[in-house]
């Protein structure tokens, strides 16, 4: 069995080549006690016994699988059906000349074990489909939208560098909404972008600022232009956190303007009736805050809390983290635009743009944002002539949830809800984010520099639709019935969908790990553990047997999960190595949107701790639905 004794002092993964303990008889040696070696066989990965079954049912009992027998196992039992016999010639070239690169001309078929590569390949036979196939000429407030939180920051919220390198990583995942936060430099018309300085209050009083080293706006706002489009077409929202003053306001709409040019979108109109949809807004960038502040104090209006320096606005975070309670019935304002009466006197005062402020800067506004004032279910009446965005932290998300779910359910069919972590994840942690989708909010705002099995999920949900970081909202979010009732998320709903997710084997580990890295004196002991994460109905949990000292571990276990909202569901799935006498170590993960899952036998690569894929390592899993 597994480990005597593990090494705490592992060393970091090793190139495909680099095995330095593999001796010409294909095995590996372990040195035990520093006295005597310990010889284990290397042992490759084997087609399982339906592999064989298929390659035998559709090459007709033959030694190889021509192309049109690959086609037909393509759309028969993979459930490939646009499949054509040109595609099917394709991969038969493509894994031979990977395979059989020196005979390549001379061969027309696969065999057994060419098969077996093609299922094992993930970019020939992944287990989503990898293009855009939802409807996407919705208005904008039918989509979950990948959101990051304080996307320039590397780290914690105290004390990391900001960056635009965080910026462009994000974008490169796929994440349509960056957040920036805009203060004032001490040079004149100097704009940086920094955390909170009032973050510490309610942690540490007498601190008033983070340590977080600043980066001029003008380089985050070029990363954005010039990355953007990097892995979608779909636009791209930057969300503005601004404590600026009027002319650093007008600074920051010329620096943006001049910016992006042509790729900027805004709308004609000071107030939109439904938002554009992504299709119309292809390689479009976007702007979301606040209306400036001096709208508002021009109209007379006055704000319960307290400033920042200099009588500029506060984000939308800071009034949470100096102290500002989160009640469910009462939820203090952090700008008065959210409220309907308050959202009148916004419009009065609009119409004295043209003399206050900086008229350029909330001209480019297309999405209207602020935090509630007053009473909850007041902030979120629908306003009929105008859609907006609203911010509530974690916390007032699940009060939300609890007293008043239907009306946050009403209110994401047509505006904008988004979900910040609470003040306190100050190690850039991350909640649960099925309470806010559960809710058809469109924003879960996630800090993506983070780690952690939550930041699993969010990469997990946004592998769907091609990557292209918007999802429509399932239909029963967006529907109205005849009394103009909506969905409620406490209804226990009926089974409508099974899965079925048969674990066959797994493989890749010593071609990226050092032979010691899981177990000084053996090879590793791997089990896979499975789940299903979505509403609390659905939840589920299997785990496989051990497979010991085997790197390619064959478990060929089957388990079955019965979904009542498969439209939320995800497939997470982690494999561990087994020590008797610590804490399992890590063998990789992912998470697969289950309603992007394409049926048949398919290679499911593996990831590590911080969402990156790993070169070689992957499973052989089954799936099917009944």
């Amino acid at each position: 069995m597994g480990s005597y004794k593990k090494d705490k002092h592992r060393p970091s993964p090793l190139p495909e080549s680099s095995n330095s303990n593999k001796d010409e008889m294909g095995s590996y040696n372990y040195k035990m006690f520093n006295l005597f070696n310990r010889k284990f066989k290397i042992t490759e990965a084997e087609p399982p016994k339906d592999v064989k079954q298929l390659f035998s049912k559709f090459s007709n009992g033959g030694s190889h699988m021509a192309a049109d027998q690959l086609r037909r196992f393509l759309v028969l039992h993979q459930d490939e059906l646009d499949c054509t016999l040109a595609d099917a010639q394709k991969i038969v070239e493509e894994v031979i000349n990977r395979r059989h690169h020196l005979t390549r001309y001379s061969r027309h078929s696969l065999n057994l074990d060419d098969f077996f590569h093609f299922l094992l390949y993930d970019d020939l036979n992944g287990p989503i489909t990898s293009q855009v196939h939802n409807d996407m000429t919705a208005p904008l407030a039918q989509y979950f939208i990948y959101t990051g939180h304080n996307s320039y920051l590397t780290g914690n919220q105290l004390s990391s560098d900001c960056s635009e390198v965080p910026i462009v990583k994000a974008l490169q995942r796929g994440v349509r909404v960056i957040e920036l936060d805009l203060w004032p430099g001490s040079a004149k018309d100097e704009i940086l972008v920094l955390h909170g300085r009032y973050i510490l209050i309610a942690i540490v009083p007498f601190l008033r600022m983070t340590l977080t080293t600043p980066v001029p706006l003008i380089k985050c706002l070029k990363s954005i232009r010039d990355y953007a489009f990097a892995s979608s077409p779909y636009p791209v929202i930057i969300t503005l956190e601004d404590h600026l003053t009027p002319e650093l306001q007008a600074k920051v709409a010329e620096m943006v303007t001049q910016t992006f040019g042509g790729m900027l979108y805004y709308p004609e109109s000071d107030s939109l009736l439904q938002f554009p949809s992504p299709e119309s807004l292809k390689h479009r960038i976007i702007i979301s805050t606040k209306p400036p502040k001096e709208y508002l104090e021009s109209s007379g209006i006055k704000r319960k809390g307290p400033l920042s320096p200099g009588g500029r606005n506060s984000s939308e975070e800071e009034d949470e983290a100096s102290g500002i309670p989160c009640h469910t019935a009462e939820l203090e304002a952090d700008d008065r635009s959210d409220s309907d009466q308050d959202d009148v006197d916004l419009t009065d005062c609009d119409n004295k743009s043209g003399q206050l402020g900086a008229p350029a800067y909330k001209r480019l506004i297309t999405i209207h944002a602020g935090k509630p004032k007053g009473c909850l279910k007041d902030a979120l009446k629908v306003a009929a002539d105008k859609v907006r965005r609203l911010s509530l932290s974690e916390q007032e998300l699940e009060k939300a949830a609890a007293t008043n779910g239907t009306d946050v359910v009403r209110f994401t069919q047509n505006n904008i809800l988004r979900i910040y972590p609470k003040g306190t994840r100050i190690t850039s942690s991350n909640y649960k984010p099925l309470v806010g989708w559960m809710h058809g909010a469109q924003m879960i705002a996630f800090n993506m520099q983070g780690y952690g099995k939550s930041l699993w999920l969010m990469h997990g949900m946004f592998r769907a639709n091609g990557g292209c970081g918007y999802l429509k909202k399932p239909d029963f979010l967006l529907e109205k019935g005849p009394n103009n009732e909506v969905f409620d998320p406490k209804t226990k709903l009926p089974v409508t969908k099974t899965l079925n997710v048969k674990v066959y084997l797994g493989d890749g580990w010593r071609l990226d790990f050092s032979h010691t890295h899981f177990d000084s004196y053996s090879p590793p002991d791997f089990y896979t553990k499975v789940y299903i994460v979505g509403v609390p109905a659905d939840a589920a949990k299997r785990k496989t047997k051990i497979i010991e000292d085997n790197w390619s571990p064959a478990w060929n276990e089957e388990f079955t999960f019965p979904l009542t909202v498969p439209e939320l569901a995800l497939l997470r799935v982690e494999v561990q190595e087994y020590d008797i006498s610590d804490k399992d170590d890590f063998g990789g993960q992912t998470c697969l949107p289950v309603l992007d899952l394409r049926p048949g036998i398919r290679s499911v690569p593996l990831h590590d701790k911080k969402g990156e894929k790993l070169k070689n390592v992957r499973l052989l899993m089954g799936f099917q639905f009944v």
